[in-house]
């Protein structure tokens, strides 16, 4: 009777498991291009924003815990919510996406990208538990201490490059450490050890190095029956069952660690043996500058990080081990288990190092952070260029750019991502343009200095080429990478509308003061030549162009001027009316918020930040002081460039002085568009060259007032139609609010065009 009773409650158990498995894996609509799957044990909350880039693929979800009735809450509230599935609210749900984010603060993060005047930041904020990630992933932040099921064949090209790289010097180090060993006769055990590391270095893809003393085999044991679930609390520990696992399919892998029961021989005490002193004075510092060196360069190499944990581990543990409890074997192929060993690579080389991070760091910020103290040290200790060039100098000042406006970028984000709106639009207002003005404010200085105009030509081509460059450069490559991937992406129109009117304003704002010059300064030319005689051939001038500034001094003084300053003033109100207006009273054009009605929201207590306020308010001042210092020796140094150089100043203020600051936003645009967010890519370049011409040109003319450098708001012909022409385009682009990669090919072309126009441009005046 018991068991008849024991087995009936059992298939109760069995068919509510059934029908609510049943239940939840009804198609819905899943926005998420990787398809995961969500739980009610795992974190995450829901952000909902009025997007349409991400295509409406049907795809299995779980989830309950989704609200707003997003594409995602219609099937979990199929029931209770029948009567109410009109057509208003289809039509709701069928502009809506979803964002799901760990915790709170990385969906603050994800919520503040769709904001205007937010720097877009691609990176997480937040620690990611390593459980949650994929196997590429997880196989970037191995330690190389298991033997793992590979499947494939070990002599790939990177490891063949390991061998001409690193392999055949280390292998030879080894050889002759290993003689010298032999040498001392003490030594002895150890000059094997190194005679067999020797050979396991020159190849090591397939060899595992393990301790015989304490193996420890890792494996996996299944349950045989589809319904049997687990209860022991140690298996609920190691795996745990989530609620949407299948019952008609093979429970999860239990993984479990089994020491082997052999006792290990008896030895004499490590640290009493000669052959352990003799090792540390003459073999172990030998090895330790290979390895460092080797060190250095498989990390500064980025895709070669295997090598480098590979000799940090023999550094840090095999070679302080007694020599006869290292063994070197062949790995065979992994019958199910996984056993933890000293160390077993199975490949030197992964393309997918460069989503490595420390820290939250992206792991070429942190290769590029000493050439930040080189350049330092060289331009403010070799002031005659004894010893380095002015031209290297310039040179390393310019790429000391990239990594501290990465820094920057992250100390805002992080920020932003834990402070309310207002205080992150702040913070992004005032250093999101930080890097930018760091560089202008310094050649005007260096130009007033030594009373050469050409700085301020060159500063106005930097201007110019960032416009352009944000305008088409960067929509345009992110269309082009998003597009071969996507085939078509769709973006919100209306929010692009948002930018594009802010565009047209600060374009007209920023030019007005050259078409107002051109409408009614002078037409003047250096030198006109004319024949005796001569009563019909027209006359040869030289240089002629309008008079434009300051030379015309009652039209600067009484009308130009003060038309600069009413601009000024204007362009930021523009900019402050439209944070109003995307943040507060229109914010449904963005519809970004963090869900709180139907949502599972998980507290932010458990969220383990990369950087804290405190922390990221340090950095954020001291990358400040370094870009300042490294834009004072680039514009120190820019002199001999200038003025030797066969381009064009305007070439060299558009390409390398414009773009270069921007490349960490060009990363996180390009980021954007590979995960199908093309609206994302494209606010991006608006983002910044809003912030150009509505923030930064403003903060120019305000220094100038207050400490004249002669900057004066007046551009070239060039300038002025490039920028105008750019900004007709991108919104002719925008219009249909779908982008694929022939417009972005239409975008890079004509780029390009105006990049050639400026290559071959003669030299401004000043210069």
């Amino acid at each position: 009777m018991a068991h008849a009773k024991h087995t009936n409650t059992m298939s109760t158990d069995v068919e509510s498991r059934r029908r609510r498995s049943t239940e939840s894996s009804e198609p819905l609509w899943d926005h998420d291009p990787k398809g995961r799957r969500c739980s009610s044990q795992c974190d995450r909350l829901c952000v909902a924003g009025a997007y349409l880039e991400i295509p409406d693929t049907p795809s299995p979800c779980t989830s309950q815990y989704f609200g707003h009735y997003t594409p995602k809450c219609l099937s979990a509230h199929r029931h209770s919510l029948h009567s109410r599935c009109t057509d208003d609210v289809w039509q709701e749900a069928s502009i809506r996406t979803t964002i799901r984010a760990e915790n709170e603060v990385e969906a603050h993060k994800l919520a503040n990208n769709y904001r205007f005047g937010f720097r877009k930041w691609k990176s997480h904020v937040t620690e990611r538990p390593i459980e949650d990630r994929s196997d590429v992933v997880k196989e970037l932040y191995s330690d190389l201490n298991y033997i793992k099921h590979h499947s494939g064949s070990l002599v790939t090209v990177g490891n063949v490059i390991y061998v001409l790289l690193f392999g055949w010097w280390i292998s030879l180090f080894y050889f002759l450490v290993s003689l010298l060993m032999f040498c001392t006769i003490a030594g002895i055990p150890y000059g094997k050890l190194c005679l067999q590391l020797s050979g396991y270095f020159l190849w090591p893809f397939g060899k595992a190095l393990q301790k015989s003393s304490s193996l420890v085999r890792k494996c996996c044991m299944k349950f045989p029956h589809c319904e049997a679930i687990p209860e022991v609390d140690e298996i609920k520990e190691t795996s745990e069952v989530k609620e949407s696992t299948p019952l008609l399919c093979s429970a999860p892998a239990i993984t479990t660690e089994i020491p082997l029961t052999t006792p290990p021989p008896k030895q004499t005490r490590y640290w009493c043996r000669l052959s352990t002193y003799v090792w540390l004075v003459l073999g172990y510092p030998l090895l330790a500058v290979v390895h460092f060196l080797a060190i250095f360069l498989s990390w500064m190499l980025v895709f070669t990080i295997p090598v480098s944990k590979m000799n940090v581990r023999t550094l840090s543990i095999i070679l302080l081990m007694p020599p006869e409890e290292v063994i070197i074997r062949t790995v065979k192929k992994a019958q199910g288990c996984e056993t933890r060993v000293l160390l077993c690579c199975y490949r030197a080389f992964n393309w997918y190092y460069y989503k490595f991070t420390v820290d939250g760091i992206n792991v070429f910020a942190v290769n590029l952070l000493p050439l930040v103290i080189i350049t330092l040290v060289i331009g403010y200790m070799d002031k005659d260029n004894y010893y380095v060039s002015s031209e290297a100098k310039f040179a390393t000042a310019v790429s000391s750019i990239i990594p501290l406006s990465y820094y920057i970028g992250m100390g805002i984000a992080s920020i932003s991502a834990q402070s309310n709106f207002a205080v992150g639009a702040v913070v992004n207002a005032t250093f999101g343009s930080i890097t930018e003005m760091a560089f202008y404010i310094t050649a005007l200085l260096q130009g007033h200095h030594a009373g050469n105009k050409c700085y301020a030509e060159i500063v106005k081509s930097a201007l110019t080429g960032t416009l352009l460059g944000c305008i088409l450069f960067i929509p345009g490559i992110c269309m082009i990478i998003g597009g071969c991937k996507h085939r078509e992406q769709q973006f919100n129109s209306r929010s692009a509308g948002v930018s594009s009117a802010l565009l047209f304003i600060s374009i007209g704002g920023v030019f007005a003061p050259t078409l107002f010059s051109k409408a009614y300064g002078n037409f003047i030319c250096e030198g006109c030549n004319n024949s005796p005689g001569n009563t019909t051939n027209p006359f040869l001038c030289n240089n002629c162009h309008y008079d434009l500034s300051e030379n015309n001094r009652p039209l600067f003084l009484s009308h130009i001027e003060p038309l600069v300053y009413t601009i000024s003033v204007l362009l930021p109100a523009a900019y402050l009316i439209g944070l109003i207006f995307t943040l507060k009273t229109h914010s449904h054009i963005y519809d970004i918020h963090i869900s709180d009605a139907h949502c599972h929201v998980v507290s932010d207590h458990g969220a383990v930040v990369h950087w804290s306020r405190s922390r990221a308010v340090v950095v954020l001042i001291l990358a400040t002081v370094m870009m300042a210092a490294c834009a004072d020796l680039s514009t120190e140094h820019i002199k001999p460039i200038i003025s030797n150089s066969s381009v064009s100043q305007y070439f060299i203020g558009v390409t390398v002085l414009a773009m270069v600051p921007e490349l960490p936003e060009i990363v996180n645009g390009i980021q954007f568009a590979l995960q199908n967010n093309i609206s994302l890519s494209l606010e991006v370049g608006s983002c910044i060259a809003v912030q150009v011409c509505m923030l930064q040109i403003p903060l120019l003319i305000l220094f100038n007032a207050f400490y004249d450098v002669g900057f004066v708001l007046i551009f070239s012909d060039l300038h002025l139609w490039a920028s105008i022409f750019s900004v007709i385009l991108v919104n002719y682009i925008f219009m249909d609010g779908k982008s694929d990669y022939f417009q972005g090919t239409a975008l890079v072309v004509v780029y390009l065009i105006l990049l050639a126009l400026y290559f071959f441009a003669p030299a401004p005046l000043g210069c």
